[in-house]
């Protein structure tokens, strides 16, 4: 398992990414529904947002492999979920 701080550089730095595809897509895609891609924008934020505060406060009584393993699935999922938003721009 990485530790705490390197978890959290590479969750900066997806949703970094996230966010430039986003400004990329909406600035050179077709013109937008603003309150879709505020949405999109919105769900970015709390995607970082949310798992950043979950790295430092793990689930107490689940060991700490399984719940970073399973923390690491779920960011996946919503990362490849945003970038079908994205995509769908």
């Amino acid at each position: 398992m990485a530790n705490k701080r390197t978890l959290k550089k590479q969750i900066n730095l997806i949703c970094e990414e996230l966010f430039v595809d986003f400004v990329a897509a909406s600035l050179y895609g077709n013109a937008p529904n603003h309150s879709q891609a505020e949405a999109v924008l919105f769900s970015i934020i709390k995607l970082r947002n949310n798992y950043i505060s979950r790295i430092s406060h793990p689930e107490p009584g689940m060991p700490a492999r399984k719940y970073y393993q399973d923390l690491k699935e779920q960011f996946s999922k919503q990362v490849s979920e945003i970038l079908d938003h994205i995509n769908n721009l």
